[in-house]
């Protein structure tokens, strides 16, 4: 693991804008200027972190956590409302599969697009083209639109776009669902391989595996950087947190 610095966040914050009322976005649309129309939703509270070249970082926390929101700020998804974000080298985001896909197209085409979001020259997604079909696993359909796919399909080709670009940080939500448990298995080897030469942050619930394979874990709790460390020092900590009222609550009653 190297000590170079490949993502920072220096007091992230994100507010997302709650509007009550069906013509407030309108109002404030227009009138902005002199008055605000919509309430903000704090999804993440001054979050700062720094990780390091070759690094295996999981993020944990409860459903509506911020932490998703997170991964789409240092993927540059969004834009934090407040504070800094750097990310140093090539990042290939398994989240939001699929974005910026056309249904019209094919899947050729869509890999040519896949491959331009994530950084690369169209000269380097065609000598990938066939590499990207094979892993892909879908057989004829990569030339037909992809409005023809099933949504397993489009996840897919969508990874095996994600698997070819070369980047130097993998980002990966637990939201991710590839189908079979054939292609599941290729994409679990394909970053466990990653993991030997690049960095990867992965948000899951599978608390066991983050254990097992990450070298830190960050919990966020309600937008905030509650605790951030040893594995199982920190999962330890959000258990209690999770579980350790109900058990005291199940103790009162008996």
């Amino acid at each position: 693991m190297s000590s170079e610095i490949v993502i920072s966040c220096d007091g992230v914050g994100k507010a997302f804008q709650l509007y009550l009322r069906r013509n407030d976005q309108l109002k404030q649309a227009i009138l902005g200027r002199w008055g605000k129309y919509y309430h903000e939703h704090w999804v993440l509270k001054d979050i700062s972190l720094a990780i390091r070249q070759g690094e295996r970082v999981g993020v944990i926390g409860r459903n509506g956590a911020g932490k998703t929101t997170l991964l789409q700020i240092i993927c540059g998804i969004t834009r934090p409302t407040h504070g800094a974000i750097k990310v140093d080298g090539r990042v290939a985001p398994i989240l939001a599969l699929g974005a910026g896909f056309d249904h019209e197209l094919t899947g050729r085409e869509n890999a040519l697009i896949g491959g331009a979001i994530l950084g690369m020259r169209r000269s380097e997604v065609e000598r990938r083209l066939d590499a990207i079909a094979d892993f892909a696993g879908i057989g004829d359909f990569f030339h037909q639109p992809l409005k023809m796919y099933s949504t397993g399909m489009a996840a897919r080709l969508a990874f095996a776009v994600c698997a070819h670009a070369d980047a130097d940080i993998l980002i990966i939500d637990e939201a991710l669902s590839v189908g079979d448990a054939e292609f599941g298995a290729k994409c679990e080897a394909f970053i466990e391989n990653f993991a030997k030469r690049g960095t990867i942050l992965v948000v899951s619930h599978e608390l066991e595996l983050l254990a097992s394979i990450c070298d830190r874990v960050v919990w966020i709790d309600d937008g905030v950087l509650r605790e951030i460390g040893p594995p199982r020092q920190v999962i330890a900590s959000y258990r209690e947190s999770v579980e350790g009222k109900p058990r005291i609550a199940r103790a009162a009653n008996q």
